[in-house]
């Protein structure tokens, strides 16, 4: 099949081109980077940072204003929960009661879709009982949006017409602006859930009766009520028909302003009418709110749009921005005493466009060097420029092709997604290097050679098909060798799958191109025929014209390699026939060169402070380094090999060796040799006390575990807590102090806090709980793609100002200039934002904590806005990790849970100031008592007593207003100085049936007692949490481990005591590595049978599978070497040109994440490539010479080993070079990609042995076999 494949597409050239041709435009109309080609339409593939790791999860949220927690559990949640448990597909149901409101999550297994749940729940909320719920409770499905819907927060503020900050706008003006224009305006865009409003004041029409009023004129306040809600009503009255016009009729009734609602009439005394402002005073006010939003130290309004599930983020945000622009002319605007025209502007404070762009930009920065770097070791490796140009062209179609298959699978693009293409290059160049080196191979053939026409089409089909069997079983290996990520699940699933699929995507790109496109292509190039003076005249004349007009008008000095290429093909006829091999490496040479210093221009690894050519010689250095020890490999192959091939048992320990230190790496020495220990135990003898074991014991402690390395978002998220107690205006004064002192950090630029919910079913939260977003500065200055920027400098190194002014850049960050004053300047320096002490973002944290430590504010964990809200709706917490109580009691959950807080704060891994215990019963109560034989005695009705008792204190929103777009509720209470203590409250007069008012103190009674501010449960269980952190430098999985061990000590010793009805449980997102290691436990060594199954079905017996898949053990353990080696302090601890490696290669402690994992996945079909490939030449050696002599059998094995030693060689070289941009980029998302390109250069750098070992064992076996047939004769 695959032959008559390859046969059509090399005798149909112009369907090959056709073919051709519509990859690559499909491609850039698909791919996600926002190229713009001027003609061709664009459908990206939808882009994010990050996948979305949220569960499956709906949310039904009920609304129940001025209710306690208590009555929200008991009346509303309880029952909902225990209703939607039974929904089909359900896993668990976690839930929240509120003060005024009930928020439940329902999670759903994985196989779910997602909008068929939402049809389920919907079914359910209409079917239930009658009864069930409180009166006037309607439960309501959340927004159809996921953990990472919020993309764009804002704020509305007045600016002028240059944009500076003006304010002159209240917050119910703000506010109103923003709930009936702005909201609705940005809820119309494709791709919007919901837009919620946050902060502000909600203006509403307050009716503050007079209580002596009430009583001289013997008025109840349920009269008042009546008549507020009688004086807002519209009527339509039909038609009437008049001189044949028909008419419309409308009686107006609805209240527009105060006068509207004091005329209203109460009732009529001596044909008196007693109206309201008889009775009370009408204004217009701020509603009691439970949320805030304010910016560096001043109250502000906004809100949040929150993108649709299965919409793109992207495209979704740049939606928005386009609306915004269309929404900004109309948004009101006002004159200010000074004279200053002040105009309500969308100020966005957390934009995730800048993530998203700088996350892609990391990476196509990094596919872009993979790219050129990859070219140059093809160009030096193939030394032939035809075949170099072949295997190159390769590459860049083939990630095309990749990008259209992600968009019509359903595939995003997202850091993870696009990684799968970046570990994928090597591999991707290895299938161009072996067929096309066997097409240069065949063309050398004394029979092939000046081979043309027809007989080259031959050649050429000769040749690949001959490997094309090989290429397919190591593309095969490499394929399977990820179905451990297939079969992945939950979040781990949502993470890496997306990897598997563009990795699959890119190797079955390349493939095809292999096998279709590629042999024609070479048909065609290597048809052209240079060898004639008058063709090879005519393009070199061409070269040189072409290299002068482009570097005149690129104006750039590079196209002028093509002159001297050009010119040195001319001089070519000068050589002497014993140096005619010199002007092809000429032309290698000044290949190299430049596509060496148009890689540096774009890496500049060693940084702008350095000169170019110091970059130059560093990359070129790096690239010879590399290539030289591999290029030694191969021209000492042959001595080394006969030494192997005699020395076996010697060799073999080398491997043996190397597979026992990476055991000892992963594991540790004493999970390796603890069998030793323990059988010295016997002996009385503690070897573990000896300074050797101690010594090794220290040297190798295993790596560490975590979920996965935190995506560096450019935000943190600041949640710390108050007391339970803490009122709206302490709360309010909390979170403006704490953002005046962030904004006070030189490196953030801006601090945004917000108080207790915005009005969303996604944000459950009490005022005492505080969100700080931080946005801080990136590192070094970026355009708007995401790319570091260059600017002018002088010869000191000072950078130029449109100002004039020359600053370094420590002067320019003490003077706080404005960047936008800075020249960009392609040959520029880099600005740095972050003072000189300001290494990490780590130390910007630091920095956070140290300002932010206000008495009676807890601490917080390190958190970021994405990573928040993927953890607290994946386990209900605000932290990575805590403990889950359970129980019957709130109070037994609080006391057990505080114990677990002490305790864990003596945990060596754990910040004891990130422990916390939740304060459950903590807001103080005044719980009224009815007295029923009170209020019997006066005819009064617990109901009637109790709409007066909501009415006087919290105030009845009676009916609501019209006016034009605009809603305003109108509330009826008493006046705030009657009812601010309880003593006040007591004299609050309540009507009666007999006409008497009788004060509330003679109906009840006031108890003052502590009570719960959020009750929360899953599967109706009461739960509390217990929250912690780690220390740096320790792994979540290690630290959890700790935790628990300290715990049972403590319950074993009898120190903590878990109270009867009490139980608890570890939780947070280490949950999901402990969960996906499970799972790999089980597919890993199956995807491994599998690998070793079609070895089997390549080589037909156990044992030469056996020796191929041999590599596989070998790279595994080369990759845990290189972990350990990166957590070593002395590892590339040395500087070039002021430049630490450690910095550069990003050197530092790894744990063994599911994203590390995935970087062993990804080795191990590669592992296998070299030893297949290695392998099926020695079978075909084998089978042409059969060899009947040990001898005969080692010169076989060293003749096949030599063939295949230089494309082995060439396949290690591109996989290891590829990956070294990924492992020295530092933009965003670099802290994932990294963790998986590590194990997988460790292991292609440690299984180059398998060219020995696969010839030594190939060795072994044939000569025992060979030993036995002599034998038998």
């Amino acid at each position: 099949m695959l032959n008559k494949i390859i046969r059509y597409f090399l005798e149909n050239k112009l369907v090959t081109f056709l073919v051709l041709i519509v990859f690559i435009g499909w491609g850039l109309v698909t791919a996600p980077f926002g190229w713009n080609t001027g003609f061709l339409p664009s459908d990206p593939v939808p882009v994010d940072a990050i996948p979305d790791l949220g569960e499956n999860q709906q949310i039904v949220f009920a609304d129940w204003p001025g209710r306690s927690p208590q009555d929200i559990e008991d009346q509303i949640t309880y029952p909902l929960t225990t209703s939607l448990l039974g929904i089909p597909g359900v896993k668990s149901v976690r839930s929240t009661s509120m003060f005024g409101f009930s928020s439940i999550y329902i999670i759903f297994d994985e196989q779910t879709e997602f909008y068929w749940s939402r049809s389920r729940i919907l079914e359910k909320l209409n079917s239930l009982p009658s009864g069930l719920l409180p009166e006037g409770v309607q439960p309501a499905l959340g927004p159809d949006a996921t953990a990472l819907g919020q993309v764009f927060w804002y704020t509305l503020e007045g600016r002028d017409p240059q944009g500076n900050a003006t304010g002159g706008w209240d917050l119910h003006e703000i506010r109103s602006v923003q709930d009936f224009y702005v909201k609705y305006g940005l809820n119309a865009v494709e791709g919007v859930s919901e837009v919620a409003s946050i902060g502000g004041q909600i203006q509403e029409y307050q009716v503050d009766v007079n209580p002596d009023a009430l009583k001289a004129y013997n008025i109840g306040l349920d009269m008042v009520m009546m008549a507020v809600k009688n004086s807002n009503r519209d009527v339509g009255a039909q038609t009437i028909e008049i001189n044949q016009v028909e008419y419309l009729v409308r009686g107006l009734g609805y209240i527009k302003k105060i006068e509207d609602l004091e005329k209203a009439v109460v009732t009529v005394s001596n044909n008196v009418p007693i109206r309201i402002k008889d009775i009370a005073v009408v204004t217009l006010g701020p509603a009691t709110r439970r949320g805030l939003l304010d910016k560096d130290g001043a109250e502000v309004a906004g809100g949040v749009v929150v993108a649709r599930y299965g919409s793109n983020p992207l495209a979704v945000i740049n939606a928005v921005k386009e609306k915004v622009k269309e929404l900004a002319p109309g948004l009101p605007k006002k004159v200010l005493a000074d004279g200053t025209t002040s105009q309500l502007t969308i100020v966005p404070f957390y934009d995730r466009t800048e993530l998203i762009q700088e996350t892609i930009g990391t990476l196509e920065e990094a596919l872009t060097h993979e790219m050129l770097i990859t070219i140059i070791v093809v160009i030096v490796l193939v030394l032939n420029l035809r075949a170099s140009l072949l295997i190159s062209s390769l590459l860049p179609i083939a990630v095309l092709m990749s990008f259209i298959v992600m968009r019509y699978s359903g595939v995003d693009a997202n850091i993870v997604a696009l990684s799968g293409i970046a570990i994928a290059i090597g591999v991707m160049v290895d299938v161009g290097i072996v067929f096309v080196e066997n097409m240069i191979r065949h063309m050398e053939f004394e029979e092939n050679k000046g081979a043309q026409g027809k007989q080259l089409l031959d050649v050429i089909y000769n040749a690949t098909s001959e490997v094309s069997g090989a290429v397919t079983t190591a593309l095969a290996t490499t394929v399977v060798s990820f179905l451990p990520v297939f079969f992945m699940e939950a979040a781990e699933g949502k993470l890496f799958k997306p990897l598997a699929f563009t990795k699959t995507f890119a190797l079955l790109a390349t493939f095809v191109l292999g096998i279709a496109i590629l042999p024609t292509l070479a048909h065609l190039i290597f048809s052209i025929d240079y060898d004639k003076k008058r063709i090879r005249r005519f393009w070199n004349i061409l070269f040189i014209i072409a290299g002068v007009l482009l570097s005149i008008y690129a104006k750039m000095w590079l196209p002028l390699a093509l002159v001297a290429i050009g010119i040195n093909n001319i001089f070519e006829s000068k050589w002497t026939e014993k140096y005619k091999w010199v002007p092809n490496y000429i032309n290698i040479g000044i290949m190299v060169l430049i596509a060496s210093f148009f890689l540096t221009t774009k890496w500049m690894p060693l940084g702008h402070q350095n000169w170019i050519i110091i970059n130059y010689l560093f990359v070129l250095s790096l690239l010879l380094m590399v290539l030289g020890a591999l290029m030694s490999v191969v021209y000492f192959y042959e001595p080394i090999l006969k030494w192997c091939l005699v020395n076996k048992g010697k060799f073999l320990l080398l491997p043996v060796i190397t597979i026992v230190l990476g055991v000892m790496s992963w594991i540790g020495f004493n999970s390796t040799f603890g069998f030793i220990a323990r059988g010295v135990d016997v002996l009385n003898w503690n070897v573990r006390t000896t300074s050797v074991w101690s010594g090794l014991s220290h040297t190798f402690p295993g790596v560490g575990k975590e979920f996965m390395p935190s995506l560096n978002e450019g935000s943190f998220l600041l949640m710390p807590t108050s007391m339970p107690h803490a009122g709206v205006e302490e709360s309010t004064r909390i979170v403006q102090q704490l953002d005046m002192r962030l904004s006070g950090i030189p490196e953030v630029a801006l601090a945004v806090g917000k108080m207790g919910r915005a009005e969303s079913a996604l944000d459950p939260a009490p005022i005492s709980m505080y969100e700080n977003v931080i946005n801080y500065k990136p590192e070094f200055v970026i355009n708007e793609r995401g790319h570091r920027q260059t600017f002018k400098i002088d010869n000191k190194g000072r950078f130029l100002l449109s100002n004039q002014q020359k600053l370094s850049n420590e002067e320019a960050l003490a003077l706080n200039i404005d960047t936008r004053l800075l020249i960009p300047d392609e040959d520029g320096q880099y600005f740095r934002n972050w003072r000189p002490h300001i290494k990490s973002p780590n130390d910007i944290w630091n920095e956070i904590v140290k300002v932010t430590k206000i008495p009676g504010v807890t601490s917080a964990p390190k958190l970021q806005p994405i990573e928040t809200r993927l953890v607290m709706l994946q386990t209900g917490m605000r932290a990575p990790m805590g403990i889950k109580v359970y129980g019957r009691d709130l109070n037994a959950i609080e006391q057990f849970g505080l114990e677990l807080e002490a305790i864990l704060k003596q945990v060596p891994s754990v910040k004891g100031e990130a422990a916390f215990a939740d304060r459950i019963v903590g807001k103080p109560y005044l719980q009224l008592n009815i007295n029923r034989d009170a209020i019997a005695r006066y005819g009064l009705s617990v109901e009637q007593l109790q709409q007066s008792i909501e009415t006087a204190i919290g105030g009845m929103s009676i009916t609501t207003t019209v006016e034009g777009r605009e809603r305003y509720p109108v509330r009826v209470r008493y006046p705030r100085e009657l009812r601010d203590d309880p003593e006040k409250i007591k004299k609050i007069l309540m009507p009666t049936p007999t006409g008497v008012q009788v004060p509330l103190g003679d109906l009840v009674e006031i108890v003052y007692l502590r009570g719960p501010q959020m009750i929360k449960s899953e599967d109706t269980f009461l739960v509390g949490y217990v929250l912690f952190d780690k220390k740096e430098g320790f792994a979540e999985v290690d630290v959890v481990n700790e935790a628990q061990r300290f715990i049972r000590q403590k319950i074993d010793s009898k120190e903590l005591v878990v109270p009867a009805g009490i139980s608890y449980k570890f939780s947070g997102s280490y949950e999901n590595q402990v969960r996906a290691v499970k799972r790999l436990a089980i597919v890993i060594p199956l995807s491994l049978m599998i690998i070793f199954l079609l070895l089997f079905f390549q080589f037909k017996t156990i044992i030469a599978s056996s020796i191929h898949f041999s590599g596989v053990f070998v790279a595994f353990a080369g990759g845990f070497i290189m972990i350990w080696l990166y957590g070593q302090d002395w590892f590339m601890d040395f500087a070039i040109a002021g430049v630490n490696m450690r910095d550069l290669f990003q050197v530092h402690t790894i744990n063994l994440s599911v994203a590390v994992w995935v970087g062993f996945i990804a080795l191990f079909g590669i592992a296998t490539d070299d030893g297949v490939i290695m392998g099926t030449y020695i079978h075909q050696v084998f089978e042409e010479r059969k060899p009947t002599t040990v001898a005969a059998v080692r010169e076989a094995v060293l003749i096949a080993g030599k063939k295949r030693v230089r494309p082995a060689m060439m396949t290690a070289a591109t996989t290891l070079i590829a990956l070294i941009p990924v492992l020295t980029s530092t933009g965003k998302g670099s802290d994932i990609m990294g963790p998986m390109a590590i194990p997988t250069f460790g292991g292609m750098a440690i299984q180059l042995m398998t060219i020995f070992v696969v010839p030594v064992l190939q060795a072994y076996w044939r000569e025992t076999v060979v030993k036995k047939e002599s034998k038998s004769y």
